[in-house]
């Protein structure tokens, strides 16, 4: 068969639902194999948005999501959410095209060598030279990819080697299960936390999947161990457990800290420094760190695990369960759980335009639990992540890995093409939507009912706070914007604005009610940044 035609095949025995993309000339025979497929082609208006919906995908069914590119300039717009997916640990399969390797009749014109560019932010990258070499190398890309931590792998696929015939055939999947953690390091690691005066747990985005959620319950009703979250873990534990102690809002000391601060023993679980900085909670290198991930852990100064509890998560939770006597000191973070309700209770004053605080509140009030948030970057990134609570993996979805802007609405429409049967709402700035508002026509020619709420404040307001708390004056970051209702309306999408006397909740509820792509503009006064960032968490006191 063709070559292309080949790709495609073992693309479905690796179980590709979806591919996203933008072809160009270097990829119009696997296009064309695309066509007979049963695999769903998602063309996107910019192949940063595709990168950022395959992440997502692959971030929320833990099976590589698959995007694509031409050559050159295409390749290169990839990038970003390629690296987005290598940072968050989603799994990711970029493909790009590439120039005939034998006759090339077009010189250099646009040729880029796209693997060395690809390699430091991905797992892997190569190229297709041999037909035949395909099934191999799509089979390992996608083990290599889906292998914990997941991440990206890259293949370039040149137009000549697609268009060539091969007797080559598909390569059967095999079941691959995680190895059981090892026995000695499972007792070291009991000692210490039934030692401990007071062990707490630290869940990041390795631990973010329903199936360890299971497991860490039990494993914390057996043995009364608290449980912090960071952005990316929120939803591990629900936020309406007696246990949790909600999550890590900024990469500096919060209220969080004055729970962390006293304990003694650190279990991280799925942890990766890249999500918050074991510096701010490890500062003065006092705390013992039990390690508990499917992989070694990579270290520094302030991150240097003294036992390391390597293997199947779920499985290490369970055996450690029977092994760890339940305690009886528990009061210190049922202390810091009262106190973290109070600090962070979301009490405002309603006003227009609303402040982030109140924004929070409108969208949790309207939000089943099993409902998808998406986030793009911006200020009210920090305020959803302190206050916003979350009862389900895997439904708080944002990026605080590379924190790149422009994924939020991505992420959104890919979220509500995987769970079709539940809201999904992208919440982004003005800043971030106008990176990909482009993609509004996406969802549109492909009938995705997403609801985008857009803070408007007509800067990049998370960098104007950053700026005012430097002491620097203003400068530069003021921006204008399109009628934001408008332009919805001139792609075909429903606009709705929040104007004032009316109610964010009962507009978002709207919107939803329509079962169509609905952009809602909402302004929001970001003048609380400063007071509660820069001078009421500078001197926090732990009142407990």
């Amino acid at each position: 068969m063709k070559a292309s035609d080949l790709f495609v095949k073992q693309l479905e025995e690796e179980g590709v639902k979806y591919i996203f993309g933008l072809p160009g000339e270097e990829n119009l025979d696997l296009l064309e194999s695309l066509r007979s497929s049963e695999i769903k082609v998602v063309i996107t208006r910019h192949e940063q948005a595709a990168a950022f919906m395959a992440a997502t995908y692959g971030r929320l069914t833990g099976k590589a999501g698959v995007c694509f590119s031409t050559l050159g300039p295409g390749a290169t717009n990839l990038v970003t959410g390629v690296a987005h997916a290598q940072l968050i640990g989603a799994p990711l399969i970029s493909i790009s095209g590439q120039k005939a390797l034998r006759e090339n009749r077009q010189a250099r014109f646009q040729l880029i060598d796209i693997v060395s560019m690809m390699r430091p932010v991905t797992k892997d990258a190569l190229t297709i030279v041999d037909p035949g070499m395909i099934p191999t190398v799509l089979r390992n890309a996608f083990k290599l990819a889906q292998a914990e931590r997941p991440g990206a792998v890259h293949i370039e696929l040149p137009e000549d080697v697609a268009e060539t015939e091969t007797v080559a055939e598909v390569q059967s999947r095999g079941l691959v299960r995680r190895p059981a953690p090892d026995p000695k390091a499972l007792h070291r690691a009991a000692d210490m936390i039934s030692k401990a005066r007071n062990p707490l747990i630290i869940l990041s985005s390795g631990a973010n999947r329903n199936l360890i959620t299971k497991q860490l319950m039990q494993f914390i009703h057996q043995t009364g161990i608290f449980a912090v979250h960071t952005q990316m873990g929120k939803g591990v534990v629900s936020d309406d457990s007696q246990y949790s102690l909600f999550a890590t809002g900024i990469h500096r000391r919060d209220y969080v800290n004055c729970g962390i601060d006293r304990a003694d023993v650190i279990i991280t679980i799925g942890y990766n420094i890249v999500e918050y900085p074991p510096y701010v909670w490890n500062r003065d290198l006092t705390k013992k760190i039990i390690n508990i991930d499917f992989v070694e852990a990579e270290t520094d100064k302030y991150y240097n695990p003294d036992i390391e509890v390597i293997g199947d998560i779920s499985c290490a939770l369970r055996e450690l369960g029977e092994l760890v006597p339940a305690r009886k000191n528990g009061e210190v973070f049922k202390n810091t759980r009262a106190f973290l309700e109070k600090k962070l209770a979301l009490d405002y004053k309603k006003q227009y335009p609303p402040s982030p605080m109140e924004i929070v509140s409108q969208v949790r009030s309207v939000l089943a639990p099993e409902d998808i948030l998406t986030l793009d970057n911006g200020i009210y990134k920090l305020w959803f992540a302190r206050l916003y609570k979350t009862y389900k993996p895997n439904t708080f979805l944002l990026d605080n890995a590379l924190a790149t802007m422009g994924a939020g609405m991505p992420a959104g429409i890919a979220a509500k093409l995987v769970r079709p049967d539940r809201n999904v709402l992208a919440v982004v700035g003005d800043g971030g939507f106008m990176m990909n508002s482009q993609e509004i026509e996406t969802a549109l020619r492909y009938s995705i009912p997403l609801v985008v709420l857009v803070l408007n404040d007509n800067g990049f307001g998370f960098i104007k706070w950053e700026q005012q708390a430097k002491g620097f004056g203003s400068f530069a970051l003021d921006t204008g914007n399109p009628d934001f209702v408008k332009y919805a309306q001139s792609y075909g999408a429903i606009g709705m604005k929040v104007n004032q006397g009316d109610d964010l909740a009962a507009v978002l509820r709207e919107a939803f009610a329509k079962k169509k792509f609905v952009l809602v503009e909402c302004p929001i006064d970001y003048s609380q940044n400063y007071e509660t960032f820069s001078r009421e968490l500078a001197s926090i006191a732990c009142e407990f």
